[in-house]
């Protein structure tokens, strides 16, 4: 559905000369993880990894790699007079066991590559031999964006900066800023993955996060010096795009929501994934802290939100009222209830703890990620071309927003202006001031 809009070849280690076909090879050593790793990830792990294991063979982590398969014959190192199996398999002359299978061999470059790091003893030169082969690889520089895009991208992620005079929007491989006053494009940061899909600005202003990925390839979040515009760090990678994320209030924690039904709670002092929580069955949609930082509650396409302790990770409640795929949470300004939207067409009202469900409220078209909750209300996006206002003290629609003209499935409220911007699948992005029924500020975010 539309919504959507919305993962080689095995091993030898024996001394082999440094000149093959007459080539020189320097004698600089090689490194697994930015040399070899690359090749396998490339041309075999989408036969020898846990879901398809071909010969029984696994390549999708290094302590894997190191195993023998089927045959028994070992992967990385002789055994009597034959080659480790990686080896035999990717200079082989026989077309039934050469791999990559059903596809070219690897270059001569790339085979010596692997040649000279078996015989200099198949090095690992990563921090876990566990960690997926995908994640050994360091981050990549992506491409810049285009100078001019051919067409519109579909806005999927949208942030005040700190001042409130300009918009920060998620482009391709880009995030483009804009300026509030007259809509005209003030600066882009790229180097960021394909498509973003949530952007935060960190509690002191001073950095951006953006959560990213290419959709069935990869994802991660990326840290950005916000005064700059340089990426600083790269955070929670994971095999699927990383969807939404959220600060943690009186931490140096970030909380990250992905594709793979993870959540990852990351230390942005160490750069280390803290606490893994794997209670969700699908894309893990959205996020939001309590304003103490205690509790965390998070929405998945598994139909369920949930809170989480955010000391311990412990699951404490799980709201299953929704019955369809839960797209957007957030924590009252008293930390007692939480209200979730998704594809039932409603917004719900339920305690915190407990999950008892407290209102219902029709809306009547599909919601997406809520935004803003200090000053008494909820931003609602809607599948319809709406943004709704839902007050908290009657549970009702407080204001409708129209003139998008596509789905709407971002927005941002700034407290210090009392604006509140959005953005929709055809790349619009409006602005309006809180309690008037017109815009004041638009444009097409199509650098």
């Amino acid at each position: 559905m539309r919504s959507t809009r919305l993962m080689l070849a095995l091993g030898a280690g024996v001394a082999f000369d440094l000149l093959v076909s007459g080539v020189s090879w320097s004698q600089d050593p090689i490194s697994f993880r930015n040399q070899i790793a690359p090749i396998l990830v490339e041309h075999c792990v989408a036969c020898h990894s846990a879901k398809k294991a071909e010969g029984g063979y696994r390549i999708d982590t290094f302590a894997e790699l190191s195993k023998p398969g089927d045959s028994g014959v070992a992967t990385l190192s002789p055994q009597g007079d034959l080659p480790g199996e990686l080896l035999r398999r990717l200079i082989t002359e026989d077309a039934s066991e050469r791999m990559p299978e059903q596809s070219d061999p690897l270059s001569q470059e790339q085979i010596e590559l692997v040649r000279r790091w078996l015989a200099a003893g198949a090095n690992f030169d990563a921090p876990n031999p566990d960690e997926p082969l995908a994640f050994v690889i360091p981050p990549p520089r992506y491409p810049d964006p285009p100078a001019n895009y051919a067409g519109v991208v579909p806005v999927t992620a949208i942030a005040f900066t700190p001042a409130g005079d300009q918009v920060l929007v998620g482009g391709y491989h880009e995030i483009s800023v804009w300026n509030v006053a007259d809509g005209q494009l003030a600066r882009r940061i790229p180097n960021l993955g394909q498509r973003i899909f949530a952007i935060a600005v960190s509690p002191d202003g001073t950095k951006l996060a953006a959560a990213c990925g290419e959709p069935g390839r990869g994802g991660e979040v990326r840290i950005i010096d916000f005064a700059s515009g340089d990426v600083t760090a790269v955070v929670g990678r994971s095999a699927d795009v990383a969807l939404d994320l959220a600060f943690r209030p009186n931490s140096n924690q970030l909380a990250i929501a992905a594709a793979d039904s993870l959540i990852r709670i990351v230390d942005l002092t160490t750069l280390e994934t803290v606490r893994t929580l794997a209670s969700h069955a699908d894309w893990v949609t959205a996020l939001a802290w309590r304003s103490d930082g205690q509790r965390l509650v998070s929405a998945s396409r598994d139909k369920s939100a949930k809170v989480f302790d955010g000391e311990t990770g412990e699951l404490l409640t799980s709201y299953q009222g929704h019955g369809a795929p839960v797209r957007g949470v957030i924590v009252t300004p008293d930390g007692q209830h939480v209200l979730s939207t998704g594809s039932d067409n409603r917004v719900h009202r339920w305690e915190l703890t407990g999950g008892k469900q407290i209102a219902v409220i029709p809306v009547g078209a599909e919601g997406f990620r809520l935004s803003a909750s200090g000053d008494g209300f909820v931003l609602v996006p809607l599948a319809d071309k709406r943004l709704l206002r839902i007050d908290l003290s009657t549970n009702a629609v407080g204001q409708t927003f129209t003139g998008l003209s596509d789905w709407v499935m971002t927005s941002d409220w700034h407290g210090g202006t009392n604006r509140l911007a959005a953005g929709d699948y055809s790349g619009h992005v409006r602005v309006w001031e809180l309690g008037k029924a017109d815009w004041f500020s638009d444009w097409v975010a199509k650098p």
